[in-house]
């Protein structure tokens, strides 16, 4: 982006990424950070990103960014009180039959004909309109509680991933290799098809393209958050950071169905993101030794973005393991027979677990990494503008 391209106003932005049920975990973390925040502040994040998952949580807190703790307590109440249910359905002819005619499509070379997928998403629909107002967005923003707000989606048609977002005036929408903005009202189905995780629940139609999760070929997962005018990020992933000399374990068996598509699903949730912020720290490396007043002679269009990036501290998939018992039977069986209920299988259910313990748990794990860094991110809150 060019530095031109920006708007002159330094602002922080916070990035709630993808993951399914694991989202549960940045409910934790925004529960600690509005404690750490005087009663009844705005949010203190004027732009806020979400992707899959993500992106219903960043809605609330967009759609309360007048009132930031009242956000997180709307979060909460639906986190602590989920159940699989309310997300897919889970009765036996609802589950069943829809995963039945999936695997008929599929076989069949039918899924062109008709949306299907493994599960059905119909009761998240039922619960984005029945308790989120989209509308407050643009409210907050007219009112200057918030100057961005944006929702990833990836193209099936185009192989694009496009940013829908809303804004203050004076953004212009970007184009870059395999990724564009584009300004529209944030609607539900934006937030249907950013979470809609591949293969599991139905692509959206909006506009001319059906759309899938976001996280899927988002190769710049902080890139959104940049070109809406931060240059202060707060990330919150949902998958622990991994060692780069992992050890390699001896495996026991061929994959099961489970294990492969937890495998992609990691894939396409965590490995962006590290290699993103991998990345941005390699260029804000870089123009510590460059004089400034090179920079400043050569308008060379980059400058240093401060991030930090709050991981879950604990494996989700022991956590999602040891509440597997919890799943309606009919999903227990579902998994079951492609392997998702054992434990080298276990990223899968970790994805699809909205059930209150789990949750619970994952909030319990958020607020405490979360306050366990009180001091920093109290001065990442606190960071005045002038010291950029």
């Amino acid at each position: 982006m060019n530095q031109n391209d920006r708007p002159a106003q330094h602002q922080a932005a916070v990035i709630m990424t993808g993951g399914g049920a694991r989202a549960a975990y940045q409910v934790g973390v925004v529960r600690a950070l509005s404690e750490l925040l005087p009663l009844k502040s705005p949010c203190p994040f004027p732009i806020i990103c979400g992707t899959s998952a993500g992106a219903v949580n960043a809605a609330v807190l967009a759609s309360n960014a007048h009132n930031f703790r009242r956000g997180v307590r709307h979060l909460m109440n639906v986190w602590k009180n989920v159940r699989v249910g309310h997300i897919y359905r889970a009765d036996p002819l609802g589950a069943i039959g829809n995963s039945a005619r999936w695997f008929a499509a599929a076989l069949t070379g039918g899924l062109g004909k008709k949306p299907v997928s493994l599960l059905d998403s119909r009761p998240l629909e039922a619960l984005l309109a029945k308790y989120l107002d989209l509308g407050a967005i643009d409210r907050n923003i007219a009112a200057g509680y918030l100057a961005a707000f944006s929702v990833t989606c990836s193209g099936y048609s185009s192989g694009q991933s496009v940013t829908f977002y809303q804004a203050r005036p004076g953004l212009e929408n970007w184009k870059r290799a395999r990724r564009i903005g584009i300004a529209m009202p944030i609607t539900h189905e934006h937030l249907l098809a950013s979470s809609a995780l591949p293969f599991i629940f139905r692509p959206v139609r909006i506009n001319r393209e059906y759309f899938g999760d976001g996280s899927m070929r988002q190769i710049a997962p902080v890139s959104p958050a940049l070109h809406l005018g931060a240059d202060r990020l707060l990330v919150i992933g949902v998958g622990r950071q991994l060692a780069p000399d992992g050890e390699r374990v001896a495996a026991n068996g061929y994959p099961s169905l489970a294990q492969i598509a937890g495998h992609a699903l990691n894939s396409i949730f965590l490995d962006s993101l590290e290699v993103d912020l991998e990345r941005l720290q390699r260029i804000n490396r870089t123009l510590d030794i460059i004089p400034r007043e090179i920079l400043e002679r050569t308008r060379y269009p980059l400058r240093r973005v401060q991030f930090c990036v709050i991981r879950p501290s604990t494996d989700l998939e022991k956590i999602a393991l040891a509440h597997a018992h919890e799943l309606p039977r009919t999903i227990r069986m579902l998994l079951g027979t492609v392997g998702g209920l054992q434990k080298s299988s276990s990223a899968l259910l970790s994805y699809l677990l909205f059930e209150r313990g789990y949750s619970r748990e994952l909030i319990r794990l958020g607020y405490d990494d979360t306050m366990g860094r009180k001091e920093e991110l109290l001065a990442f809150l606190q960071a005045r503008e002038a010291a950029h």
